[in-house]
């Protein structure tokens, strides 16, 4: 692509996410030069240049650099950091793109400022698909360094998919919104999920999917992943615990200090929790608690349940 041709990126993490960015970055045109400690004949072959150490892949890049991070949030990032800036000059631009707490990014953000360097908090979205095809990043930071990076953004993103959020953290805040927002999400599809299994009919899982794929109000990349999904295993072989990286808690915790009531996502990171432990002993404790403090029944009680439907008598 001409509008390309002349661009350089430096991506550092050539995992899946980042390798699949250096992969559609040289299908459109720009030049990719790729930080890996292992080799990635895969990419290499791709014409992709990795190279294991910060002086040469620095020195790959024309100024001002523009430098990806697609490394796990936390302290690997301020490690990162810490090793690159040395190599670095004024002007030069490092984006984390990486699932990072908002508020590491702005102390980030500080840190590189004080050497002339630009940083970005880039939350990336749209998964495996999305690094490969087209992402949707939300950026945040100097407007000066997010139009020096913008060409690059703009042509690795799905049409519409680039935004400038403002400020140093909106960028990985507004992400994190997203990761709540696509929890509750997930949590309603599995929910559906069981309503649907455990309903007196004999339906196809996978056909009902594909079925809200094709117009329902429903339909999107969430419906048509586990339609997806359902054809490729079966659904009774898929263990039920859920793993996650606790981006979420993060965002609920952050509510809680805003007095933000977010009532779906937090009751979606809950129902994660219970995913991990098929035995409720909190459930248990708190009957027993509840028993001892006052006298209230250990498991089902009609004559409680009539009480909780008619003791109002003032509706609302």
């Amino acid at each position: 692509m001409s509008e390309s041709k002349d661009m350089k990126l430096g991506i550092l993490g050539l995992g899946r996410m980042g390798g699949n960015l250096a992969l559609q970055a040289k299908e459109k045109g720009i030049a990719v030069v790729g930080k890996s400690k292992s080799a990635k004949p895969h990419l290499e072959r791709k014409g992709v240049k990795v190279v294991d150490g910060y002086e040469p892949f620095v020195d790959s890049l024309d100024q001002p650099r523009v430098i990806y991070l697609s490394v796990p949030a936390g302290p690997t990032v301020d490690r990162v950091i810490e090793d690159l800036t040395p190599h670095l000059d004024e002007g030069d631009v490092v984006i984390d793109g990486g699932n990072s707490f908002y508020l590491d990014s702005i102390r980030r953000e500080e840190d590189l400022s004080d050497h002339g360097i630009y940083f970005l908090d880039c939350g990336t979205s749209g998964g495996l698909e999305g690094a490969r095809k087209g992402a949707c990043f939300m950026v945040g930071g100097n407007k000066e360094g997010f139009k020096i990076a913008e060409p690059i953004l703009m042509a690795l993103s799905a049409e519409g998919g680039c935004l400038y959020t403002g400020d140093p953290g909106s960028g990985h805040f507004t992400k994190l919104v997203q990761d709540g927002v696509e929890a509750g999400m997930l949590q309603a599809i599995g929910e559906g999920v069981a309503l649907l299994k455990e309903s007196d009919f004999d339906l196809d899982l996978e056909k009902v999917f594909k079925s809200w794929a094709c117009g329902a109000t429903v339909r999107g990349w969430l419906i048509e992943l586990m339609a997806k999904s359902l054809g490729e295993q079966r659904f009774s072989d898929v263990a039920s615990h859920v793993e996650d990286t606790g981006e979420v808690n993060w965002l609920v915790h952050d509510a809680i200090e805003k007095e933000i009531p977010i009532p779906v996502i937090s009751q979606a990171v809950m129902e994660l929790f219970r995913s991990r432990d098929k035995n409720c002993d909190a459930c248990r404790s708190v009957a027993l608690m509840r028993n001892s403090r006052g006298g209230y029944p250990l498991g089902k009680d009609d004559q409680v349940a009539r009480e909780r439907r008619t003791s109002r008598t003032e509706k609302i």
